[in-house]
């Protein structure tokens, strides 16, 4: 299934309506989006968004000449796998009563994650990173019982020094 993973940056006017048409653009050819995280840049006027979607290379090409057909689309990367940092944040809270909140807490430690509120009952973890770490700390947390949880989807820079704006689109040098 992760091999059909792929995630890519869209930078985009930041502009009424612009979301709507790229998530439009993605349901319209039925594609799900798996996860999508949009927020401000260095640059005032311009937002990033990371596109997380699970199709075939072929699909991904299609999907990227239509994007970049949008008006408010200034420039769409893809990130390899391994060519990224990628990094996700999740809040979750877990019930935590009696002496099951020193396990909880040993278990916050180890993932090296932050308790951002205690009740008598129950403690609120604020975890970052990748979407593995995230489940492998879930997988262990649901043993407690978790009564809320919510996480913002992945984010990605590309590494080394280059920018988004330097950098090309893979699909698009086949294209």
């Amino acid at each position: 299934m992760s091999d059909l993973l792929h995630t890519i940056s869209v930078l985009v006017e930041d502009r009424p309506g612009v979301l709507t048409r790229i998530a439009g653009l993605f349901a319209a050819r039925g594609f799900n989006i798996d996860s999508l995280a949009v927020g401000a840049t260095e640059q005032s006027g311009v937002s990033r968004m990371t596109i997380v979607i699970n199709l075939e290379d072929k699909s991904l090409e299609q999907v990227t000449k239509q994007l970049n057909k949008l008006v408010n689309v200034i420039k769409i990367i893809e990130h390899d796998p391994g060519s990224a940092v990628e990094r996700e944040l999740m809040l979750v809270k877990v019930r935590a009563e009696g002496d099951v909140r020193a396990r909880v807490m040993e278990i916050a430690d180890v993932f090296r994650v932050n308790v951002v509120d205690v009740t008598h009952d129950t403690l609120t973890l604020e975890a970052a990173g990748k979407s593995e770490k995230l489940e492998a700390l879930l997988g262990l947390l649901r043993d407690f019982g978790i009564v809320e949880l919510s996480r913002t989807g992945r984010i990605a820079l590309g590494r080394g020094d280059r920018g988004i704006k330097d950098r090309t689109l893979k699909v698009a040098k086949d294209a």
